[in-house]
């Protein structure tokens, strides 16, 4: 039995060893595959470089400028030291100068402070100008600063603040400046200047109260033109209404004029009809305006009311009133057109009698 076992752990102990052996024979295929892991890593990272979108690259051996990269992808170049790789935002960027203080034309100062949109255009001269320096807000800013004080030593401080619209020529002064910049840092830097526009105005201490004294002056040169406007407006609609007024008036009399005329025709038309018609009446209708107008409201008759025919005035009580030892008469003419023809008769030639009399100096007035 002994022997058994020492037989059977010998073949195992033999089994093991060829285990072993076989293990030993696989072992070189992993080596070579961790080895060409590394090599692939190593040629990642030593002879490629990424650009990622949004970015721009140049490729530098042993400092000078071999090639720029302006798209994203994967690039191919020589491991450090013999090349290295410099990446720049290429994006749209945005940047604000400082309060710059200038002079206009006419010798005012004035403090502007503007922003300014960017990208890069040609990354080469961008890395030999400014890039590899990190100052490229610095020379923004002063070709900014330099183009301010160009362009507004050619303008009054009124053409850039004024109440006039017409005098303001703030989009021409922009424009101005915006074209100085670009051309300048595209030349030099290699950038594209989008945009230059003022972000903030301000007037220095000094200049302050002058300028508002010049808006008030601006403000009431419109008062007086708009008053000036509205009086003459207001002369024009005095002088149509007064000649409306004119015409109407002129209107109103020739109308009555025309009123009166026709009723004159029409009164002179009823008398030849009332002469033609019966002559007794036409002739009582006459002496009956000739009394009534002889005896107006002032006229005094002094009369005998307990004679004939000054008694039948007693019967027409409404239009009589006494005052004292006085009877006045308040309507002669109604009262005569009331009377019998008789009577009205007698009464008529009493009331001339008694006219005829005052005329002669008698007791009437």
């Amino acid at each position: 039995m002994k022997k058994e076992k020492k037989i059977k752990k010998s073949v195992a102990d033999a089994d093991g060893v060829q285990d072993r052996r076989r293990e030993k024979k696989g072992f070189p295929f992993l080596k070579v595959f961790v080895a060409l892991a590394l090599v692939a890593v190593f040629f990642y990272f030593g002879f490629t470089t990424e650009v990622r979108e949004g970015n721009c690259a140049v490729i530098l051996r042993f400092g000078a400028v071999r090639e720029e990269i302006t798209e994203s992808g994967l690039y191919l170049k020589l491991p450090w030291p013999f090349e290295t790789v410099v990446t720049y935002d290429n994006r749209l960027q945005y940047l604000e100068s400082n309060n710059l203080e200038t002079t206009t034309k006419d010798k005012r100062n004035v403090i502007i402070q503007s922003y300014i949109v960017w990208e890069i255009n040609d990354p080469i001269l961008y890395h030999n100008s400014v890039g590899s320096q990190g100052k490229v807000d610095t020379y923004i800013k002063d070709q900014v600063f330099s183009a301010i004080n160009s362009v507004m030593g050619a303008y009054e401080l009124k053409e850039l603040l004024s109440l006039e619209k017409e005098t303001v020529k703030t989009e021409e002064i922009q424009q101005k400046i915006f074209e100085r910049v670009r051309n300048n840092c595209d030349i030099n830097y290699g950038i594209n200047v989008n945009d230059v526009s003022i972000l903030r105005l301000q007037l220095s201490d000094n200049n302050l109260q002058s300028v508002f004294a010049q808006m008030r002056a601006d403000r009431q040169k419109d008062i007086d033109i708009i008053l000036s406007n509205a009086q003459k407006e207001a002369d024009k609609i005095t002088a149509d209404a007064d000649t409306e007024a004119s015409k109407i008036i002129a209107d109103g009399v020739s109308a009555a004029a025309a009123i009166k005329a026709q009723t004159e025709a029409e009164v002179a038309k009823i008398y030849s009809e009332a002469q033609a018609a019966n002559l007794e009446f036409y002739q009582f209708l006459k002496q009956l305006d000739t009394v009534v107008a002889s005896v107006g409201e002032s006229t005094v008759l002094v009369v005998k009311a307990d004679e004939y025919p000054f008694n039948v005035l007693t019967k027409y009580g409404d239009y009589l009133t006494n005052e004292g030892d006085e009877t006045i008469i308040k309507d002669l003419g109604y009262i005569l057109t009331q009377l019998p023809e008789t009577d009205r008769k007698a009464l008529i030639d009493a009331v001339y009698a008694l006219i005829d009399s005052a005329s002669k100096g008698g007791a009437i007035s």
